[in-house]
């Protein structure tokens, strides 16, 4: 019988993961080992009986194997603190992107 709690942790470098894993697309990658991943998702808001769309965006540690770029959609996945705004973790690229940047 396999353990859950073990499958879920991957190891990237010296940092495991813990807890959650979501999926979203990479739109920045301008600053050193950091990435900032935009996360898409609805919420149901039961006052009114709908669903609403809702994005959240994430820096997280972008280890410099895995290098994610602009447009890629990744897998990133909850680890330990890295700094003061990074507790998550690029685990993998799930689709490479030909999104352009938006900087001019």
């Amino acid at each position: 019988m396999t353990d859950k709690k073990n499958e879920s942790k991957v190891i990237t470098g010296k940092i495991g993961t813990r807890g959650a894993i979501k999926k979203g697309l990479v739109i920045s990658d301008r600053a050193n080992k950091t990435a900032i991943v935009e996360i898409h998702r609805l919420i149901y808001i039961p006052k009114y009986k709908r669903y609403a769309r809702v994005h959240s965006k994430i820096a997280v540690h972008n280890p410099e194997e895995i290098n994610a770029k602009i447009g890629d959609l990744v897998q990133i996945a909850e680890c330990r603190r890295v700094s003061k705004t990074k507790a998550w973790i690029v685990t993998e690229i799930i689709g490479k992107g030909k999104v352009k940047s938006k900087r001019r």
